[in-house]
């Protein structure tokens, strides 16, 4: 759930302080520090890497799968999840693909909303974080106490409060040499790295706009047993309800979002306004997210974002990154640059960008040399959360606004039981906090 941060004064930087923090954590990565941490030692050459999945959905077993390709010498043998079903069903599909790699006996199998905390008190090295997303701060916080090194899935928070939260455990990743690499996946494709490297080294001069497109379709839904309480509804359902997921303009759209800030060297935007609602996913299925969103960005140099996302079946889809220059324009996800009479294109090699995460990560873990990813993916994060700030409220909405919002989303009890069902926002009746 959504943590508040520890100590509320310097949880409320100023906007400059915000870009400080995120420049100091971004260099992190890429800097040897002289403070080497025992786990890090103990990682060195060919020891075992031993490995905990927390979240043992899909996205959760992929992540598994493809750490344990990116470093043979690594082993998962931690499952984590708050559903016992959901912690046999990747064990029993973890099998084939992993091989020797997976071994989990039953007493390392932890189930319940607190199971996080059984994986902190075991003996690996790694956790991989792949709950969904209003757990994350939560789960950080408590891997990074632990000493343990992090995989964390996007997007990081669903609340300003959190976001804060996971700005001070990414500080304390940092000064304990931890590596915490995010999930924000386009980050380490190797053609969208070199594409925005030609942007950002001037072949299409400055940047004047950016359009980013994630038109898609619906995603699944795992319907209603009459045995579920609703909190457990809510939680096998957690795409549909934003304490959860914080709507899909913060859960998939930010991968869009990413990248608009990677191509504006990771400084956040003045301001924001935009519309969105529920136009075709109307029923109480649907919890209380929109199913259409589109935000204006604006940056102090006057460059603006115009994003676009929807999930809506039987319209045209379309994943893509438009950037306009004065001097050409690029299409990110083609590895594509028009400037003039000069067309560029990416020819380089192309690993799987979600494989390619693990290897680097572990080669951080195994070379002493930590990589930390919190500074953009709390930026990231942030720009996804005020965007949905200002579809829900619309209203204009500053970047110190989202920042500083005391919104918590989180519910008043976290166990299964009886829970509150969100309302649905209306823009302009719902209030900004």
């Amino acid at each position: 759930m959504s943590v508040p941060a520890s100590n509320p004064e310097s949880s409320l930087p100023t906007r400059r302080n915000f870009l400080k923090t995120s420049a100091a954590l971004a260099v992190a990565g890429s800097v040897a520090t002289a403070m080497t941490t025992a786990r890090s030692v103990h990682a060195a050459g060919s020891e075992t890497l031993k490995v905990a999945l927390i979240g043992c959905g899909g996205r959760g077993s992929g992540a598994a799968v493809d750490a344990m390709a990116a470093d043979k010498n690594a082993k998962i043998t931690v499952l984590a999840d708050a559903f016992g079903d959901r912690v046999e069903a990747a064990r029993n599909a973890l099998k084939a693909p992993l091989g020797a790699q997976l071994e989990v006996n039953d007493d390392h199998c932890f189930v319940g909303i607190d199971a996080y905390k059984q994986v902190m008190a075991s003996d690996v090295d790694v956790v991989l974080l792949c709950s969904p997303p209003g757990f994350r701060p939560a789960h950080l916080r408590a891997a990074i106490e632990a000493g343990k090194h992090v995989f964390c899935e996007k997007p990081v928070a669903v609340d300003a409060p959190g976001v804060r939260h996971v700005m001070e455990s990414s500080e304390m990743a940092r000064q304990k040499s931890l590596n915490l690499v995010s999930g924000l996946c386009w980050r380490y494709d190797l053609g969208v790295r070199d594409t925005i490297k030609q942007i950002q080294d001037g072949m299409i001069g400055d940047i004047v706009a950016i359009q980013e497109n994630y038109l898609a379709g619906p995603l699944w839904h795992r319907g209603r047993k009459a045995e579920w309480s609703e909190m457990e509804y809510q939680m096998r359902n957690w795409l549909y309800f934003t304490w959860l997921s914080g709507d899909h303009n913060v859960e998939q759209h930010i991968h869009s979002l990413d990248k608009a800030m990677w191509l504006m060297g990771d400084k956040p935007p003045k301001q924001a306004f935009g519309l969105g609602g529920r136009q075709v996913r109307t029923g109480e299925q649907w919890g209380n997210i929109y199913d259409h969103h589109a935000v204006c960005y604006e940056w102090e140099n006057g460059v603006k974002c115009f994003a676009f996302t929807r999930q809506q079946p039987g319209c045209f889809s379309e994943t893509e990154d438009y950037v306009l220059g004065t001097k050409g324009r690029a299409k990110i996800l083609r590895h594509e640059i028009t400037a003039g009479d000069t067309t560029w294109k990416y020819k380089g090699a192309k690993p799987s960008m979600y494989r390619q995460e693990h290897v680097e990560l572990f080669a951080a873990i195994r070379n002493g040399t930590p990589i930390n990813n919190g500074g953009y993916m709390c930026s990231s994060t942030l720009l996804a959360i005020m965007g949905r700030m200002a579809t829900y409220t619309g209203q204009n909405i500053s970047w110190e606004m989202a920042l500083n919002s005391k919104e918590d989303l989180s519910p008043p009890k976290l166990e299964f039981g009886d829970t509150p069902v969100p309302t649905v926002p209306m823009p302009g009746s719902t209030k900004f906090s």
